[in-house]
C-alpha cells in the first residue's frame, strides 16, 4: 500500500505540537502505520523533524506570499501576516524548540529567506515612520516568532480561544512597535482614550 507522505507529516505535526516528546511508535500509530513502514520513510526522529522543518518553511513562505507584505501600510501587512501564519503556528512552535535545526552550518536556508522578508516588512514600516526606529527589524522579527509560538502553545493547551489568536498576537506586537507619532498614540497624548471596557471579571 502506498504511503501518503503528506498525511504522515501532517499527522506527525499534529501529534508533536501537542506532545513534543512523542516517540516514533506513537507517530506511527497516529498515522495508521507500522513502525517499520514509518522507518522506511523516515530513518529516525531527526529525519522526521527535518521533513517537518521543510513543511514548516514551505507553509511560512506560502503565508508570506498570501499576506502581500509590500502592499499598504506596514501595520496592516503585519496583521495579514499573522492571520496567514496562524494555521502553521503550532508546527512552527514545535520547530522553534528543536535546537538542532538552528545550530551549526546545517541550518536550512529557508529560515534566512523568511527572516529577510519579515525584517524587510519592519524596515519598510520604519522608513514610513509607522514603526519605532529604536527597535531593530531583526528584534521585531524575533518578537513576532516568540509571540506566534506562545500564542500557539496557549491555544493548544486550551488557555486561549483560537479565534483570539490573531488579535492577541498583533495587538501585543504592534502595541510595542508602533511609533508615538501614529494617530493611535497621538490621540493618547492629547488626552483622549477609548471608553473603558469592563473586563470579564467586572461583567461577572
Amino acid at each position: 500500500m502506498a504511503v501518503d507522505r503528506d498525511h504522515v507529516l501532517r499527522t506527525a505535526a499534529a501529534l508533536l505540537t501537542r506532545k513534543s516528546t512523542a516517540t516514533m511508535d506513537e507517530v506511527a500509530r497516529a498515522a495508521g502505520l507500522s513502525r517499520a513502514t514509518l522507518h522506511r520513510h523516515f530513518a529516525g526522529r531527526d529525519a522526521l523533524v527535518r521533513a517537518l522543518e521543510s513543511l514548516g518553511i514551505a507553509e511560512c513562505e506560502a503565508a508570506l506570499d498570501a499576506a502581500r507584505l509590500d502592499e499598504g501600510p506596514a501595520p496592516e501587512a503585519v496583521r495579514r501576516l499573522v492571520k496567514a501564519l496562524e494555521p502553521a503556528a503550532a508546527l512552527l512552535a514545535f520547530l522553534y524548540t528543536e535546537n538542532q535545526l538552528f545550530e551549526g552550518d546545517g541550518q536550512n536556508e529557508g529560515w534566512t529567506r523568511i527572516d529577510d522578508r519579515i525584517a524587510a516588512l519592519f524596515r519598510r514600516g520604519q522608513a514610513a515612520a509607522e514603526f519605532r526606529i529604536d527597535l531593530t527589524p531583526a528584534w521585531l522579527t524575533e518578537a513576532l516568532y516568540g509571540l506566534l509560538a506562545s500564542g500557539a502553545w496557549a491555544v493548544t493547551e486550551g488557555r486561549v480561544a483560537s479565534r483570539d489568536f490573531t488579535h492577541m498576537v498583533t495587538e501585543l506586537l504592534l502595541g510595542g512597535a508602533l511609533r508615538e507619532s501614529t494617530p493611535r498614540d497621538a490621540s493618547r497624548s492629547q488626552g483622549t482614550s477609548r471608553p473603558h471596557e469592563p473586563s470579564r471579571r467586572e461583567e461577572s
